[in-house]
């Protein structure tokens, strides 16, 4: 069977060098130590999940359809060190010597081309693992889509969606959309929290419902009355995954 090994490579690569950022001074030193850590995450997870094609999905979209729907989108984000901007071009190229091909688009944020590659293989039978802490992923999970956090040795599963949300994955667009994602700076309804946001899907089952039917509540009043804000926050919070990619599968096949 077709396993995809999909590498959140912002994830990976900002998370590594925070950690150098702690152990070394000179930004030089910082940039070369996040480098070897990276071969040493990417030879690990090739070692442990032995997929038949990998990838590295990279951002080159710093302004995408969710900044002109919604300019202050990620507005509260730390921008990326300088020096690591300007070093992508080198983790691209020892990725590469691993055998791994990186993927950007100047025009896509890179957690609509994972969803994008993910679902697309579902689709057509393959299995996908998604590495990365990014929680967003977590709506795409199913039996052939699974997201592996490489920081904790742990899998991002149904079970951890239910433990930590206590709702399914196919409902946490609707919860975002809800509750906002202040880590993007999306709002979502004003007053609800998640513990109402919680209470209101277990009820409804999902936001159309919940926007349709009769308010007998003030929670369902208020989410009513402001229908547009959890329309914009549900559509900035869901992963596209129709995005022309410009690359087949064959050509992200791994040689051992």
């Amino acid at each position: 069977m077709q396993q995809l090994l999909i590498l959140d490579a912002m994830n990976l690569v900002r998370r590594l060098h925070a950690v150098q950022q702690g152990q070394h001074e000179q930004p030089e030193a910082q940039l070369a130590a996040t480098q070897a850590a990276l071969v040493q995450a990417a030879g690990k997870l090739l070692g442990r999940f032995r997929p038949s094609h990998v990838v590295a999905v990279f951002d080159g979209a710093p302004v995408g359809f969710r900044h002109r729907l919604h300019p202050d989108y990620k507005a509260n984000r730390q921008p990326m060190p300088e020096a690591l901007a300007a070093y992508l071009g080198e983790l691209q190229r020892a990725l590469l010597q691993q055998g791994i091909d990186a993927l950007l688009s100047d025009s896509e944020e890179a957690d609509d081309l994972v969803a994008t590659l993910a679902r697309r293989l579902a689709r057509h039978g393959g299995h996908s693992i998604i590495v990365s802490t990014d929680k967003g992923f977590c709506q795409l999970l199913e039996p052939r889509i699974q997201l592996w956090d490489h920081f904790g040795q742990r899998w991002l599963d149904e079970a951890h969606v239910r433990d930590k949300f206590g709702l399914e994955p196919a409902q946490l667009v609707d919860y975002w959309a809800l509750t906002g994602v202040s880590g993007s700076n999306i709002r979502g309804v004003p007053g609800i929290g998640p513990k109402r946001a919680l209470a209101l899907l277990q009820q409804f089952g999902n936001l159309e419902t919940l926007l349709t039917a009769p308010a007998d509540t003030k929670e369902q009043k208020t989410v009513q009355a402001h229908q547009n804000d959890a329309l914009l926050a549900r559509q900035l919070v869901k992963l596209v995954d129709d995005i022309e990619l410009g690359v087949n599968l064959q050509q992200l096949r791994y040689h051992h």
